[in-house]
């Protein structure tokens, strides 16, 4: 059987075709001489499987796309501290490109517009590093997140850096307010050749992925950053990464996302899945037209809002029942699909309204897919608690969903793969 979903994404593609409305970056000459006409759309799942349709492997610059990924380099080789203290995370409600800085601190309002990158990029790597060493520590990085290796296009660094009038009067001011601490012309020398990367629609895709993977890249298995700091960059991601169209975003789309001008369009929902579409026409706000239209549909479609709301955590008990007769009876409370807070809360308040008489008590995970921390220590005190009051607990996990349960002082849990081994046991 042939999958639906590259058919999906080519139906998806056919729908915008006919939009032409928009024109290419004009702004850089080697941008404005793309093909307005190249659309293209990927997924990429956290498992690695990547689909796509349309001109996937088409390189063109990542341009500020690159704004989340060296935040999230700058992040984990400075500390949150250091670069806090240089970069806000406040929407600036204003153009990528406009002079948004603190009246009081001189810090950029946040790592997504222009004036936040630049010193975004002063901060990546150690700082006993030279400009050209800077550069490639940003390029080893954004390669990581692909899971392959990067290149730099000349020709577009060069015609950004004869139009960089603009970033080069931002740095100015970012090292009049000293959040530059060095030449400034240096430090835009080095974010152009980070814009200038070269990238795919399925590079793109792989990268977005990583992050929706709590930093792990699906190709390579690697984790790329840490799981702190991937939440700190898909926060400002979702607040601020469609620049001014970024509430509009929010609420359509409700996609954590980034733009950038060549085209290319990134969105990352955490848990699930990694987006990517390129279609070098923009809008007023200098986000593919095309990519916005298909974003729209695919998170209308597939239900990806990041707002949607889940299903009732009171599903997460499936049954509650008495195993055995006797001395020699096991209440088993059967759990189901994946476990957070909200459920676990559930299923604790299952426990105490149920005040188990027998002697033993199974918490049957047989069919929970996922438990995330803070729902399996709670799951633990549970155990401990039931241990303290009395009761021999079992937990039933074949897949080892709870690897090494230890309930805490006075606690005691039995580990078994079925409810007859519990029973039988007694």
């Amino acid at each position: 059987m042939r999958s639906m979903i590259p058919d999906y994404l080519a139906e998806a593609l056919g729908d915008v075709e006919s939009d032409t409305s928009g024109e290419p970056a004009g702004y850089i000459p080697e941008l404005a001489a793309a093909d307005p006409e190249r659309v293209g759309a990927v997924f990429a799942t956290l498992d690695g499987e990547v689909y796509g349709a349309g001109d996937i492997d088409v390189e063109f610059t990542i341009q500020s796309i690159s704004k989340p990924f060296t935040y999230a380099l700058a992040l984990a080789d400075r500390g949150f501290d250091a670069v806090l203290a240089k970069v806000g995370v406040e929407p600036s409600g204003e153009a990528f490109n406009e002079i948004s800085l603190e009246s009081d601190t001189g810090r950029p309002r946040n790592p997504m517009i222009n004036a936040g990158a630049i010193t975004t990029h002063s901060l990546a790597g150690s700082p006993d590093m030279g400009p050209a060493a800077r550069v490639e520590r940003v390029v080893d990085g954004l390669s990581a997140f692909a899971g392959r290796r990067l290149g730099v296009d000349e020709a577009v660094c060069a015609s950004e850096m004869e139009h960089a009038h603009r970033n080069l009067a931002i740095a100015h001011m970012l090292r009049s307010h000293s959040i530059l601490t060095e030449d400034p012309r240096a430090v835009v020398d080095g974010y152009v050749r980070q814009c200038s990367v070269l990238v795919t629609a399925r590079d793109l895709a792989v990268m977005a992925a990583t992050l929706a993977n709590r930093g792990v890249n699906p190709l390579s298995g690697r984790q790329v950053i840490g799981e702190r700091v991937v939440r700190q960059v898909l926060s400002v991601m979702a607040t601020c990464g469609m620049y001014d169209a970024a509430g509009d975003w929010a609420t359509q789309v409700g996609i954590p996302a980034k733009s950038g001008v060549a085209g290319g369009l990134i969105g990352a929902l955490p848990g699930q899945i990694g987006i990517a579409t390129f279609s070098p026409r923009l809008d007023p706000h200098g986000n593919s037209v095309r990519g916005v239209s298909l974003f729209e549909r695919f998170s209308s479609d597939m239900g990806l809002h990041v707002m949607e709301v889940p299903p009732a955590a009171r599903a997460v008990v499936r049954s509650n029942h008495v195993v055995g007769g006797g001395p020699g009876a096991i209440r088993v409370v059967q759990l189901q699909g994946g476990i957070g807070f909200a459920a676990a809360e559930r299923v604790v308040r299952e426990v105490v309204s149920t005040a188990p008489r027998e002697a033993g008590v199974a918490l049957d995970l047989t069919m929970v897919h996922s438990i995330d921390d803070v729902a399996r220590r709670m799951l633990l005190e549970v155990a401990r608690r039931l241990t303290l009051d009395g009761h021999e607990v079992y937990l039933v996990d074949p897949e080892s969903v709870v690897p090494d349960p230890d309930p805490g002082d006075g606690g005691r849990v039995t580990v078994v793969s079925d409810v007859e081994q519990a029973v039988n046991a007694r």
